[in-house]
């Protein structure tokens, strides 16, 4: 059986695509900007020493209940909870809000335990050292303690924001016009369903190469720094 494959026929469809590439970029730069905070902050209220540690225990239990609820549950689960259940506890949310909730979530919550690493990792001489600058706990976190305990871990960061970015593919589902969306509208109008999702697959990888290769740079230039 000899098979026929036309791109052409998907290509021709280019503003979808185009489209798609657009809220990809928007889902993934948004979440990535507020998750990042967010696992910073966890991590500070989960970690010990080093200017963190000092939260209230009904704290650090909460956000400890938050991070394994969420790294052990499918993201498809949180964005269809987030989707279609706050609409029923009167909370109504766009398929776009919703999947940028979800993945911030997401992130968020694999982000605390990866910077949290990083923090335990990072020597206490370096904090005590700051103290005796008499800097506040605040200041020996956010200038002394957090950029190096970033660069030990910013591999595994990238690698999971890659992730996350190749998982707004699930948003798809909700009728968010991101990449897999657009291959399934593209599929449904030419019938080339193998050649969209190849076309698609090319782009996604395209795209965590570069995210990959952005990060690394921005990382050893605007994050930590190189010495």
């Amino acid at each position: 059986m000899r098979i026929e494959l036309d791109f052409a026929a998907v290509l021709a469809e280019w503003p979808l695509l185009l489209t798609g590439v657009g809220w990809t970029l928007v889902l993934t730069t948004s979440s990535v900007m507020v998750g990042m905070v967010v696992g910073i902050a966890c991590a500070w209220v989960r970690g010990r020493g080093f200017g963190a540690g000092i939260a209230p225990a009904w704290l650090q239990r909460l956000v400890g209940a938050y991070v394994e609820l969420i790294r052990n549950t499918p993201f498809i689960v949180q964005l269809f909870f987030i989707f279609f259940g706050l609409p029923a506890m009167g909370v109504k949310v766009s398929a776009e809000w919703a999947s940028v909730i979800a993945m911030v979530i997401n992130l968020g919550a694999y982000a605390a335990e990866i910077i949290r690493a990083g923090l335990e990792a990072t020597p206490k001489g370096q904090m005590e050292a700051a103290q005796s600058l008499a800097l506040t706990q605040r200041q020996v976190f956010v200038w002394v303690v957090l950029p190096p305990a970033l660069k030990k871990v910013w591999p595994s960061l990238v690698s999971q924001i890659v992730i996350v970015m190749l998982g707004s593919s699930v948003c798809g589902q909700i009728s968010t016009q991101e990449l897999s969306y657009a291959a399934d509208l593209i599929q449904s109008r030419n019938f080339r369903s193998f050649e969209s999702f190849i076309v698609v697959g090319a782009i996604y990888l395209v795209l965590a190469v570069a995210t990959r290769q952005l990060l690394n740079w921005a990382g050893a230039r605007f994050v930590f720094g190189r010495r």
